[in-house]
């Protein structure tokens, strides 16, 4: 197994980074485990400042290198950090290694005593930082010209306005491109065209790149704000079709429908649909669109709808942790599951 250092804190911003990373070394480690390595998964309320510090103290029979992953940093308090966990990275047991995993945002943040002990335990921090918006297109040109691709400006915006502003399915596009420009079979006589970037224009982008799921996602979510159950379901049908995971759509449903409670709760209060729009992140007249879908609908059935994704997330993972609190419903395939969720919503 590769040299791992005693600790890692994987954070930011840019949860399918961070969930990347994290997959990636479990990967690792669990492909060794037949070698003597083990793999200790820390999660929910096991995953405290107190219960890493009792995992790391604990005694145990396996052989070998041992990996304990981490999940929800993020939440911890920065008293618990220090209180339970920072006095317990100085003393790593041997042959360990502890991964934290942090999906931050604007409030949840890791405590920044867990970074000084992290590092004065000869660990590693990586930052998964989401780019903004506005600097995409030049970190596409930067990440493209690592894959040896050449990629103008205009190339740049047009790969981002096709693919979407996910920094995840842009590297995945950039690295299609960069295997698709590659000559098969490059002999010694072409060396120099092998080491020359391959350029790619406009055109190629139009004709090549996958368009982004990420707008169609938000077409699923904007059907369900609006209560059209028909809409939402063929959306539903095109976007499983094209491979997209339940997981994501999930995600992108509850978070428009956050979007939209928290306009429905707005124009309660008293707002107008002016001050409303000029308020959300998007264009003009998509957030048009947007506000006259939840104007249409009202607070209860927005929260109701948020509920029902609720329990949709939990029966696809198999319900409940206790089975007396399991629904009926938890052993159905995901696809029966997420269309009945579609609905129930839009009913």
């Amino acid at each position: 197994m590769p040299d791992l250092k005693p600790v890692y804190l994987i954070h930011g911003d840019d949860h399918g980074a961070v969930a990347e990373r994290r997959a990636g070394l479990r990967a690792l480690a669990e492909r060794e485990e037949g070698g003597g390595a083990s793999v200790e998964l820390l999660e929910g309320e096991a995953a405290t400042p107190a219960g890493v510090a009792a995992a790391l103290a604990a005694m145990t029979l396996a052989v070998g290198q041992r990996v304990i992953i981490v999940e929800g940093v993020e939440r911890w308090r920065p008293d618990d950090a220090e209180k339970h966990l920072v006095g317990a990275l100085a003393q790593m047991p041997p042959d360990t290694t502890l991964a934290l995993f942090a999906r931050e945002d604007a409030r949840a943040k890791v405590p920044a005593a867990l970074h000084a002990a992290v590092k004065r335990a000869g660990g590693q921090i990586v930052a998964q930082m989401s780019v903004k918006p506005w600097e995409l297109p030049k970190w596409v040109r930067e990440q493209a010209a690592r894959l040896g691709i050449s990629l103008d400006a205009a190339a740049a915006k047009a790969l981002v306005a096709q693919v979407g502003e996910r920094q995840q399915r842009l590297l995945r596009e950039l690295e299609k491109l960069a295997l698709e420009g590659s000559p098969p079979d490059a002999g010694p006589s072409d060396a120099s065209a092998a080491a020359a970037p391959t350029q790619v224009s406009v055109q190629d982008i139009e004709r090549r790149a996958a368009h982004s799921s990420e707008w169609r996602a938000y077409a699923l979510a904007d059907a369900l704000v609006g209560g059209d159950g028909r809409e939402a379901t063929l959306s539903y049908l095109r976007l499983r079709q094209q491979g997209e995971r339940l997981s994501g759509l999930t995600y992108l449903m509850a978070q428009r429908l956050r979007d939209a409670l928290a306009v429905a709760l707005r124009l309660q209060a008293g707002e107008s649909v002016a001050e409303v729009k000029r308020g959300l992140r998007m264009p003009a007249r998509a957030a048009e669109r947007f506000v006259a879908d939840v104007a249409r609908s009202d607070v209860q059935r927005l929260r109701a709808a948020l509920a029902t994704l609720a329990e949709l997330e939990l029966d696809t993972r198999g319900g409940a942790a206790l089975t007396s609190s399991r629904t009926t419903l938890a052993g159905l395939d995901e696809d029966t599951l997420a269309l009945r969720a579609i609905e129930v919503i839009t009913a």
